[in-house]
């Protein structure tokens, strides 16, 4: 080490053995050449080593991750060797030792950013990894979005310790620079509220996993298909055709109802006949529904009750359970009762009530 440090003043002492009268700048001059080249060819060693060697060994093994990762660090690695090499070369020029602080500095950020970009790739490599065996798992697979931006927090937060990584070797008092950030970060802060608010609810919707991209929901007044969920906002296709956009804030913090998470669908509904229906036809209307509903197949009748003398109708409330939690089946369903209910009524020669209302007028003679 010591003579590489001093490799200049080596190649000088060896020209003054071998008589040879020079300036000291050509004996520091080649050895900056010579620390520059050797820099290049370890480099190139490096970069064969992980090209050749690294790749095939982590070919052998059963993960693709290590493949990612030796393919994705291999030039910045390469970078770095020659940067540190010409950082010895630059060291060599004595001329230049009234900028050796500054210079020192200079390289040390570039190494400090360089090994920064060197984590950021293998932080890509990662989540990329957990998404793929997600999807191989067969669990839902990761919203790109919030891949996405999820990589771009995590290569900010790298980019910042490396600042201060950069301010603490400059030896710069980082208790300025700290309160600095604090108060760019607060300004920043109150300027994109809005815009965080709705981030952070994406990252609730993302792990909470309240709905996901296909379910059928329904968000306040609203319901119909999620069809994509961005950092700012999630997209609804309603039953009218239209495309509604929600704020992620407004669905974390409003109610959520999703009819795909149902495993089955209840379903109630009333129906009324009219006054002059017989006792003995009444008392044939719950066997009647159980009947009608039974023969209908992944359809589980509940019950059925007369519960109501209405003011114009005499109402049973009928009760059964769909195997299957869609919408678009459970109106099928409910239409083929309800044709099943009027053919068994016509049989029956039971009346259907509607609303009606009898007038009685007294005529008082004087």
């Amino acid at each position: 080490m010591n003579l590489i440090i001093n490799l200049g003043d080596f190649i000088n002492q060896l020209l003054r053995d071998n008589r040879i009268t020079t300036n000291t700048m050509v004996g520091e001059s080649i050895a900056a050449v010579i620390l520059f080249v050797a820099a290049l060819i370890i480099g190139y060693i490096v970069y064969h080593l992980f090209e050749h060697y690294f790749s095939k060994w982590a070919k052998k093994t059963k993960t693709n991750i290590d493949d990612e990762i030796i393919k994705n660090v291999k030039r910045p690695v390469y970078f770095l060797v020659i940067l540190i090499g010409f950082w010895y070369a630059i060291d060599q020029l004595t001329f230049l030792d009234i900028y050796a602080v500054y210079i020192g500095y200079i390289f040390l950020a570039f190494e400090i950013l360089l090994i920064a970009y060197i984590i950021t790739r293998i932080i890509n490599v990662l989540l990329s990894w957990y998404a793929e065996k997600r999807v191989k798992r067969g669990e839902k697979p990761v919203s790109a979005n919030i891949l996405l931006i999820f990589k771009k927090l995590l290569h900010v937060f790298v980019y910042i310790f490396a600042f201060i990584a950069i301010l603490y070797v400059s030896k710069i008092d980082l208790s300025g620079a700290v309160v600095g950030l604090g108060v760019t970060g607060i300004a920043i802060a109150f300027a994109l509220q809005s815009i965080l608010s709705d981030v952070f609810s994406a990252f609730t919707i993302y792990f909470d996993r309240p709905f996901e991209i296909g379910d059928y929901v329904m968000i306040g007044q609203y319901e119909g298909t999620v069809t994509h969920i961005s950092m700012k906002s999630t997209r609804l296709k309603l039953l009218q055709g239209e495309e509604l956009i929600v704020s992620n804030k407004e669905i974390t913090s409003g109610s959520i109802r999703n009819f795909k998470k149902m495993e089955r669908r209840r379903a109630a509904f009333t129906i009324g006949v009219t006054y002059d229906t017989t006792l003995e036809q009444l008392k044939k209307i719950p066997e009647m529904m159980k009947t009608i509903i039974g023969n209908i197949p992944d359809v589980e009748f509940q019950r059925c009750y007369f519960t109501q003398y209405g003011p114009s109708s005499l109402n049973f409330e009928i009760v059964y359970l769909l195997k299957y939690p869609e919408y678009v089946k459970y109106l099928e369903t409910q239409q083929a009762i309800n044709f099943a209910i009027k053919e068994a009524f016509e049989k029956e020669h039971i009346d259907i009530a509607f609303p009606t209302q009898t007038i009685i007028l007294n005529n008082k003679s004087t």
